[in-house]
């Protein structure tokens, strides 16, 4: 029997002949061997024995001549393809030069792909794909450690139906595959594959890696398709055969669509067909669906819709989204949508580094849901989780990091360097919560449903943020009830030809509260952001970027020299305050304001704070003694300040 690493090497060599003698690139590369590797199991499969090249045809291909071989692979392919319809379309031909096909068919005609499983082929595929992934096809896969925490998170068995609508190259449902069979090892895999496990994907070329996965494991038929999932329900339940066991729907839900670059669904007969596919109208929870039709919705939270109709009742799904979904204010319909739908299992924030390896930076979180239509729970605790460290660098490698020990020395166990990443920590942590019903340790809490609001992001509900309000409970007030927030553009930029001075977030010197800067333009010249006029005495404080939160936050005291100037709408401005102004500005550089400005923050592109959230931060009043204390100590570092310049001025020569 060949072994993992000989296989490997096999596939290896193949792949790097044809890439180097065909001209073809990676991607194209693949595909044609992975059509090769198809031809060489229906050959199997039917016992034909043409997959073979003996000494003068071998000789002929490697010399550029045609030979009998190429007409005897092309023919088979014709077959392969109509035994494989639904990865392959008719005018599908091989692209590899005679001498590339003799080549391929020499490497494997010796060894068995089809019959009796063996681990050697599918750990060989498996990994002979984690390096063409390495090679510029990241965007079809997810990071294998994502894919193991959700299926362990999810504990599939046998006997339970698990789907992926975005299979991709079949991740999820290959893992969840080797949890059962690692865990139930008495379970027939052929049964397993042929009845239990479902993929589809709208890419025929990818959906070709999840079928091969599968079919080295077990030569049977799988029930992974070539299909847009987003299409109709019905076709695609029927798709994946009549049984009436899937009649009410899947028991597991394992998925990541795609998001981030892959665009906007804008077809408005296939937007009218899904409740999310509408616009939604309401406030604090309380949406309804209208019957105005979105002129673009993004494919995952249609996706988000169409998991929950793939799911039974008390189905089990994780589902890997942006971190926008979580917290965006304008995406509070679809968190009220999915609570309505379903019960909250756990959210675990992903570090920004997860996904940078396979082809996007954008931040994102694992939710995962019970299915429940009825909705009649409303006490129960959620489980909110922080992985930290994924296991490896944010770089287009995605190389490895390992634990060390004090002295930098990696830390080996059976002999093998230890990963040094938290996945491990949080499972362990959701395990303790699954058995006590609540959990508080480093990198995971609970809370109750009834605690939720229209957030459902890690940071929102973070206990430290739970104990910082408790105390600013006591003595505090909202913003919004102490100041006036100028939400009015300027007149004057009405007027076209007007000159004026312009302040952008940079133009602030966050450790003194001054403007520093500010830039002459005519109105037609400034940027479309400009919108509010100072006055002397506001108060200006950001409300975009990513300094919002930090130490670098950009707040200032506007004062004569910049009266009349107009500022971004990156900023917010403060008026007529009811407290002493002075001691604002010093509670705007401490941590009880920036730390609930970090917990509104939303976005990930552009963090913003909106200006329903910026009223309601809490204002924390110590005894007026102590305000006027602290108000007239920042008041006279303002005057000491404007005395140092004065005298700097007039130093001369």
């Amino acid at each position: 029997m060949i072994s993992i690493d000989n296989l490997l090497k096999k596939f290896e060599e193949i792949h790097n002949f044809i890439y180097a003698n065909d001209g073809l690139s990676p991607q194209q590369t693949l595909d044609e061997f992975l059509k090769i590797l198809f031809i060489k199991i229906y050959d199997e499969n039917n016992r034909l024995s043409q997959f073979a090249v003996s000494k003068e045809e071998f000789a002929m291909s490697s010399s550029g001549i045609d030979s009998p071989l190429n007409h005897r692979i092309s023919s088979l392919f014709t077959r392969t393809k109509q035994e494989y319809a639904e990865i392959f379309d008719p005018d599908d031909k091989i692209k590899l030069s005679g001498k590339s096909i003799g080549f391929v068919v020499n490497k494997l005609q010796n060894i068995s792909l089809g019959g009796s499983s063996t681990d050697a082929k599918g750990l060989a595929f498996q990994k002979f794909l984690t390096h063409q992934d390495k090679e510029g096809r990241g965007q079809y896969f997810t990071p294998e450690p994502v894919i193991d925490f959700c299926v362990k998170m999810i504990k599939p068995k046998f006997g339970e139906t698990i789907v992926d609508p975005c299979c991709g190259s079949g991740g999820f449902i290959f893992t969840a595959y080797n949890y059962i069979i690692g865990n139930e090892p008495q379970t027939d895999k052929s049964e397993l594959i042929a009845n239990y496990l479902f993929g589809s994907d709208i890419s025929k070329s990818i959906t070709r890696i999840a079928k091969m996965k599968l079919l080295l494991e077990a030569n049977v038929q799988s029930n992974v398709h070539c299909q847009n999932s987003l299409e109709d329900l019905d076709t695609l339940m029927l798709s994946f055969g009549h049984e009436s066991r899937l009649q009410e729907g899947f028991d597991i839900l394992l998925t990541n669509p795609p998001f981030g670059t892959a665009g906007k669904i804008m077809d408005s007969s296939l937007l009218s067909k899904y409740d999310l596919g509408h616009k939604w109208e309401g406030l604090n929870g309380n949406f309804k669906m209208s019957t105005a039709i979105c002129n673009a919705q993004p494919a995952e939270i249609l996706f988000i819709e169409r998991c929950l109709q793939l799911l039974k009742e008390g189905g089990r799904m994780a589902i890997v989204l942006p971190n926008g979904h979580f917290e965006n204010p304008s995406l509070n319909y679809l968190r009220a949508y999915i609570k309505e739908k379903a019960n909250v299992l756990a959210v675990i924030t992903l570090p920004q580094e997860t996904f940078v390896p396979y082809g996007t930076g954008v931040k994102t979180s694992l939710l995962f849901l019970e299915k429940e239509s009825a909705n009649t729970k409303t006490t129960y605790p959620v489980f909110f989780g922080k992985v930290t460290k994924p296991g490896y660098q944010g770089n287009k490698n995605g190389t490895p990091i390992y634990k060390k020990d004090n002295n930098g020395s990696l830390l080996f166990e059976n002999g093998v360097p230890i990963i040094d990443e938290d996945f491990s920590v949080v499972l362990n942590d959701y395990r303790d919560f699954q058995r006590n019903g609540k959990v508080e340790t480093t990198n995971s809490y609970s809370i109750e449903y009834s605690e939720m609001n229209d957030r459902m992001d890690y940071d929102f509900y973070s206990p430290a943020y739970k104990s910082m309000f408790d105390q600013l409970a006591k003595n505090s007030v909202r913003l919004g009830d102490i100041v006036e927030i100028v939400k009015k553009k300027s007149p004057i930029l009405k007027d076209k030809t007007a000159i004026v001075e312009y302040v952008e977030l940079s133009d602030i010197n966050a450790h003194s509260l001054e403007i520093i800067n500010s830039t002459t333009f005519a109105v037609h010249e400034l940027p479309s952001r400009a919108s509010y006029e100072l006055k002397n005495g506001d108060i200006i404080t950001a409300i975009a970027g990513n300094s919002v939160g930090t130490r670098k936050h950009a707040t200032a005291l506007v004062t004569e020299s910049t009266e009349g100037a107009i500022c971004t709408n990156g900023f917010r401005v403060l008026r007529n305050p009811k407290v002493n102004p002075y001691y604002l500005l010093y509670y705007f550089k401490s941590d009880l304001f920036l730390k609930q400005m970090m917990r509104f923050r939303t976005g990930a592109a552009i963090p913003n704070v909106s200006d329903a959230d910026l009223i309601n931060v809490l204002i924390y009043l110590p005894s007026e003694s102590k305000i006027q204390d602290i108000g007239n100590s920042v008041k006279r570092a303002f005057e000491l300040r404007a005395e140092s310049t004065k005298i700097f001025n007039s130093i001369t020569l």
